[in-house]
């Protein structure tokens, strides 16, 4: 049916065409500048949908959860403090970070200071489990250090707060065996940080080692190596179907 110019209903649909027809144009090239200044990487690494180093790009769920230095170091903010990102992979979507403040081998038995390392509960990021993390010199009248497997048959409702001393790592601490000098070692995987914080109350000190696949077949494709692996989801909305391919996730917007 023909529209009526002086009836509402035709007024309005036209001023609809015309803000459609002069607006939208300048409303997607907007949105494309502002994309244009979504920096891509930091140093080496990478930056792709969810992850943004600029207002406006990635995914709200991770703003300003990423830091590049001037110096092109990438850094992890959370509310512990700042960590170097050492590698993000998006197809097993995880990244490794490095805590400066956990003992590292040259330590040896001399163990320093430490805090707990923590994750914004606001994000999508989660400690994998894929972590293995070993305290050392805990006080055994605060903290239960048992062999897990003997100690679970024993007592199976307290097996999940046991510290493991029968730990493979604590055994085989990965580049420097010897390093404890026979101090005290134990396994264990806190499900919350303030567990954590109470382990650290009644340890000396702890590191984080996590399981890096090498190629191969399982499981002799894992190596031990020192890191923390934190796991992230990446967000599909409707808007951003294409970030699901990772190589078209870079600089999305989250307008």
């Amino acid at each position: 049916m023909a529209c009526n110019p002086s009836s509402r209903s035709c007024s309005y649909d036209s001023f609809c065409l015309l803000f459609i027809t002069f607006i939208s144009p300048y409303f997607f090239l907007a949105k494309a500048q502002a994309a244009s200044h979504c920096r891509n990487s930091c140093g080496t690494i990478p930056i792709n949908y969810p992850f943004g180093l600029d207002d406006g790009c990635g995914s709200p769920y991770y703003r300003h959860v990423l830091v590049c230095s001037d110096a092109g170091v990438l850094q992890l903010r959370t509310p512990s403090g700042r960590y170097q990102v050492r590698s993000i992979s998006y197809s097993d979507p995880h990244m490794i970070v490095t805590d400066p403040f956990m003992w590292q081998c040259q330590d040896g038995h001399h163990f320093r200071a430490t805090r707990p390392f923590s994750l914004d509960t606001n994000t999508r990021l989660t400690l994998s489990s894929q972590n293995d993390l070993l305290f050392f010199n805990c006080s055994e009248e605060r903290v239960i250090v048992e062999p897990k497997p003997i100690f679970c048959e024993r007592f199976p409702d307290r097996c999940d707060s046991t510290c493991d001393s029968a730990s493979y790592l604590c055994r085989h601490l990965p580049g420097c065996g010897a390093a404890l000098g026979g101090r005290s070692c134990c396994s264990y995987f806190p499900k919350a940080t303030e567990s954590l914080r109470l382990m650290l109350k009644y340890c000396a000190s702890y590191t984080s080692v996590y399981w890096r696949i090498n190629g191969g077949n399982a499981p002799d494709n894992l190596v031990p190596e020192y890191g923390i692996r934190v796991d992230f989801e990446i967000p599909v909305t409707t808007d951003c179907l294409q970030c699901q391919d990772m190589k078209k996730g870079g600089g999305k917007l989250w307008i």
